[in-house]
């Protein structure tokens, strides 16, 4: 792993990077990563890819309402989820945020079923697709309003700097949320009290059809972190191994009481916002091909098969093994059949107030509900 003692430094001109389109290693430091790391890490982009192109078929065949792809930007996700200890640090996401719940820990049958939202989603089937949440993992559940979980983030850092646990908090989050009102509020407080969070910014260049240019007058958003009192660092996203190295400086850095630290990470997302977005109204195609030009999948196993680690066999055996396992999460979440329109009354208070139970039992009149699971 990196020593402490080798750094990046805030601010530079260029992005970091350490692995080229070619796949040669250009840092300037040694390579020194465990094989299996590696090997492990991209995996995680694979699977990634492959879970995102199965919810875009269960999309078209009505099984999945909403689908936001993550292609494209899987090399940023999954290289910042290896600087953080899963179940210790906490984790607040944004909607386009699977890959990294993937790589944390989170159990992809759950992932589908949060997308399907059947008896088998642990959110019970209230919650709109794409936005991913796990307890046990300190997860926190994604929120629809553009920046709204930024400030939360703030707090919990806050109080881990007041446990003085050394523990840290990651946000991520797009570019178009720099736009909103709590993102600069949540970026000051966190400055002022040096709260050991880490804000990580998948600059996709749009905010839907917006361009970055449109939104801002800062040429980037990195350079925003002069006003907050943090440092702030530019970093290639389809580089994985390079967001990797970046986001564990900066988690180190918090967790050693220096406090907060803004990363943009430069992204591309190769399909529309979502499934209700038509992207060829804002965007020409050469710009899409030119980004897929430099696949973080792609660099990462020029890279591996540099150095003799991966081979077309081993990619082989991983093609049959991760639809095997999507095969079988698939099955599992359909089988588990559809949320009883009842249980959106559980869990609502501890003890069912008047109101909600003349609800439920007006519904009822109407349905057949069935009784709660628990």
């Amino acid at each position: 792993m990196i020593g402490k003692t080798q750094r990046f430094e805030p601010f530079a001109e260029a992005p970091v990077r350490v692995i080229d389109e070619a796949g040669q290693w250009i840092a300037p430091f040694a390579y020194n990563l465990d094989d299996d790391f590696v090997r492990g890490m991209y995996r995680d982009l694979v699977r990634a890819r492959r879970l995102d192109e199965r919810l875009s078929t269960l999309q078209r065949q009505g099984k999945v309402s909403f689908v936001a792809s993550a292609a494209g930007h899987e090399g940023a996700q999954v290289g910042m989820a290896r600087a953080i200890e899963p179940g210790r640090d906490w984790l607040y996401p944004y909607y386009r945020d699977l890959p990294l719940a993937l790589a944390v820990g989170w159990p992809l049958a759950e992932a589908i079923a949060q997308q399907m939202a059947t008896r088998a989603d642990p959110a019970r089937g209230r919650q709109m697709p794409a936005h991913p949440g796990s307890a046990a993992l300190n997860l926190f559940t994604v929120a629809s309003p553009i920046a709204s979980h930024v400030p939360p983030a703030v707090g919990t850092a806050i109080a881990q700097k007041l446990a003085g646990q050394g523990d840290v908090t990651l946000c991520t989050f797009g570019d178009g949320a720099t736009s909103e009102g709590d993102w600069h509020a949540a970026l000051n407080l966190a400055g002022a009290q040096g709260a050991p969070v880490v804000f990580f910014c998948e600059n996709n260049g749009y905010a839907i059809s917006v361009a970055f240019r449109h939104q801002s007058g800062s040429v980037d958003v990195a350079t925003k972190a002069h006003a907050y009192g943090m440092p702030g660092y530019r970093v290639d996203g389809m580089d994985a191994l390079a967001c990797y190295f970046v986001t564990r400086q900066a988690v180190e850095a918090a967790r050693d009481g220096l406090g907060p630290s803004l990363v943009e990470a430069f992204v591309y997302r190769y399909g529309a916002h979502s499934n209700a977005d038509d992207d060829a109204r804002y965007r020409p195609a050469d710009e899409v091909a030119a980004w897929r030009r430099r696949d973080p999948i792609g660099r990462m196993r020029r890279f591996l098969e540099g150095r003799g680690l991966w081979d077309d066999a081993a990619e082989a055996a991983l093609a049959a093994e991760l639809k095997a396992e999507l095969d079988a999460a698939v099955r599992a979440v359909e089988a588990a059949g559809p949320v009883p329109l009842g249980w959106m009354f559980d869990d609502v208070l501890a003890s069912p107030s008047l109101q909600l139970r003349k609800q439920r039992a007006a519904l009822a009149a109407q349905r057949d509900l069935e009784e709660p699971a628990r």
